[in-house]
């Protein structure tokens, strides 16, 4: 099958296409952060390349809810992210997966099919992932981990919010997807 890993530069979800015997590219305007096949540049160029499967993991600057206290300033961004990710879900391509954490596009396109958690996948940490899919099915979870004694996942302070804290590479570092839900994803979507 021959698979689209849209806005993705670390190579992860790609990597996992290929170790199931799939020709799979990443494409992001950033170089991967590993070897092998991608496209650096816009993926606007390479859509209609006749692919049969896009996972898109498109920008979530302007769209997660997380940011909405700056919402009102960013009324043209937001525009733009939206129609972008239109773009990705109307794209020329038989199944699409569209991967975002909660945000306006539940409200402003249109609600996920799902949504997963690394903790279904053996990570044991929270971060909820809404996937809009179109001719696919829902992941079905591979490795459910229990919630600690504690009542927090390893990536969560007592108060439950996130800790990773500020950092030049934060973005970076929260926008990977866990190789779980990749694997999942290879496993379940690549037949």
């Amino acid at each position: 099958m021959k698979v689209l890993v849209a806005c993705e530069y670390s190579g992860t979800v790609r990597d996992a296409f290929i170790e199931h015997g799939h020709d799979a590219i990443s494409c992001d305007l950033l170089p991967t952060d590993r070897p092998g096949p991608h496209y650096q540049g816009d993926v606007r160029d390479i859509l209609e390349n006749g692919f049969d499967l896009m996972i898109a993991h498109p920008p979530c600057t302007h769209l997660a809810v997380s940011g909405a206290r700056w919402f009102k300033d960013k009324q043209k961004e937001q525009g733009e992210a939206l129609d972008f990710v239109r773009l990705l879900l109307n794209a020329p391509i038989e199944r699409i997966a569209l991967e975002n954490p909660i945000s306006i596009i539940s409200s402003r396109i249109c609600k996920p099919n799902q949504i997963v958690q690394p903790w279904q996948f053996g990570h044991p940490e929270s971060k909820a992932t809404c996937l809009w899919l179109k001719n696919l099915p829902n992941l079905v979870p591979t490795n459910i981990l229990q919630k600690p004694v504690n009542g927090r996942w390893d990536n969560q302070t007592p108060s439950g919010q996130n800790k990773l804290g500020p950092s030049e590479d934060r973005w970076k570092i929260r926008s990977a997807t866990y190789q779980g839900i990749a694997n999942a994803m290879a496993m379940q979507w690549g037949e």
